[in-house]
């Protein structure tokens, strides 16, 4: 069953609204939620949903849009293709298909792999300037929208020179418009607080693309929050640092006056920062029915963790470990990483001396490290790092692994093979196109991968540096890339000072 949270309207012009995953997925899926609302708020706009194991069939699509968080999501995009009779190059398609679109995450870092495949792409936040492009869509055809789209901020249209990322204003509060029992997170109202990080960890997208930190105003979150309240319970809170948002606390207080008014909430936040856990915020959450939570830490030595920029230091580490068991919850989640660039084997040696005496200080509280492995992306300080062998990586999970079993700590680990493949993707050029599709066409497996390069015989760069001209370089995006280019030099050489 789902609930509208808003007016819907209905018009002439069909837009398939796609996402290149299961409908579990795209239900949760914020940005991709958000602006389907946008396009089923416009008038003139006949909006339609459609996922991977959910397809529209409709004969008068004039547009689809795709919305791509994830590496990998071009096999899903492929596949709706496909199922709709559409080609995959927009060279192969005609006045009487449809125009095809895509924006998200992937595409802002890097649309290069996959501009072949689209009519034209959003680069940046999509809210302010999706109705400018249903505007233009649904009252001109296809050549003179293309046209016209080459003049809004954020809209690339391959083959032209440059184009600059949009920075939305954050205006209007960001939430779950359509609640559903189909959703992986099921009727939850997720509310963005905050956008982007302030902390900068030389890896991160999340940080750099989303530049500068922004936040919403305090009363729209809670009239936000007061209007769902009427149709759920379970209210998540998103944002790569939400913490910093100057208002937290009291949008916590305000959550926890509702809970002792006696109403039956559910609350989550997707990441506690490590230097921000307070009594205070675990104790809400905890009323809230949050029983375990997650901190990011990255590295375990403190040397590390300064070349990354993620200047923590090790005593407010175990301080948030302290005070989150202290004050009722269950257990915690570590998110770290191996194969970042300067590790040497004693940073790894590292995690099993933190975990040992993480699990000392805290006997009978659960603790999980979450490992992934460093992957070098797009518009960060860090873009221009090598990646650690897949042997070197896969003999430190092994380690890691048996290590802190030792101590009762339970470990993930992210695949090595398919965090390789991630890493070649987020750094492709316009040459990859043919591969993916060879890769699409013989199932998506890390075979087909291995395939599909030997066939192209197309040579993996591993090696950057700070005089190559990169191919996202044409997007106009901050802080630029001499920026990018100090700062990674910067926590080079701190990182041995």
């Amino acid at each position: 069953m789902e609930k509208y949270l808003y007016k819907r309207t209905s018009g002439n012009y069909t837009l398939l609204m796609a996402y290149p995953a299961i409908e579990a997925f795209a239900l949760s899926s914020l940005g991709y939620m958000w602006l389907y609302k946008i396009a089923d708020v416009t008038e003139g706009i006949n909006a339609l949903r459609c996922s991977t194991d959910k397809l529209i069939s409709c004969k008068n699509i004039e547009s689809i849009a795709f919305s791509m968080s994830f590496d990998f999501d071009f096999m899903g995009v492929f596949e709706i293709l496909e199922k709709l009779n559409i080609p995959l190059y927009s060279k192969d398609r005609n006045a009487a298909h449809p125009l095809v679109l895509a924006g998200g995450p992937v595409i802002t870092t890097n649309p290069c792999p996959y501009e072949a495949f689209f009519d034209f792409m959003i680069i940046g936040d999509g809210e302010d300037i999706f109705p400018k492009i249903l505007e233009i869509l649904k009252n001109h055809n296809k050549s003179e929208a293309l046209e016209l789209l080459k003049d809004i901020e954020g809209v690339y249209v391959p083959g032209v020179s440059s184009v600059k990322k949009a920075t939305a204003e954050l205006t209007n509060v960001i939430y779950t418009p359509v609640l559903s029992d189909n959703s992986f997170f099921k009727d939850t109202f997720i509310i963005e607080v905050s956008r982007g990080c302030m902390n900068r960890c030389a890896f991160c997208t999340a940080s750099y693309l989303n530049l500068p930190f922004r936040y919403y105003e305090y009363n729209k979150i809670i009239d936000a929050i007061d209007l769902v309240l009427k149709y759920t319970n379970k209210i998540a809170l998103l944002g790569a640092q939400i913490s910093a948002h100057p208002a937290f606390k009291d949008i916590m207080l305000y959550l926890e006056s509702k809970i002792d008014a006696g109403q039956q909430l559910e609350l989550g936040i997707s990441s506690l920062r490590v230097d921000a856990v307070t009594p205070e915020m675990i104790k809400i959450l905890v009323k809230g029915g949050q029983k375990h939570s997650t901190i990011a830490i990255e590295a375990a030595s403190e040397r590390l963790r300064r070349y990354i920029n993620k200047n923590l230091k090790e005593e407010q580490i175990l301080n948030a470990v302290k005070i989150s068991r202290e004050n009722g919850l269950k257990g915690l989640k570590i998110y770290s990483m191996i194969g970042i660039p300067t590790e040497t084997e004693e940073d790894i040696k590292e995690f099993v001396r933190l975990g040992k005496r993480i699990k000392e200080e805290n006997k009978g509280f659960g603790i999980e490290f979450s490992f992934s492995s460093f992957v070098p992306k797009p518009n960060t300080p860090f873009q221009w790092c090598e990646r650690d062998s897949i042997k070197s990586l896969e003999s430190k999970q092994k380690y890691l692994k048996r290590e802190l079993a030792k101590f009762g700590i339970q470990t993930k680990f992210s695949s090595i093979k398919w965090d390789y493949w991630q890493a070649v993707l987020s750094r492709a050029g316009k040459d990859f196109a043919p591969l993916l599709v060879d890769i699409y066409k013989n199932g998506g497996n890390i075979g087909a991968y291995k395939a599909a390069l030997k066939k192209s015989e197309l040579q993996i760069n591993n090696d950057f540096n700070t005089e190559d001209e990169l191919f996202w370089d044409f997007i106009d995006i901050e802080p630029g890339k001499q920026l990018l280019i100090n700062e990674y030099k910067r926590l080079l050489k701190r990182s041995f000072d």
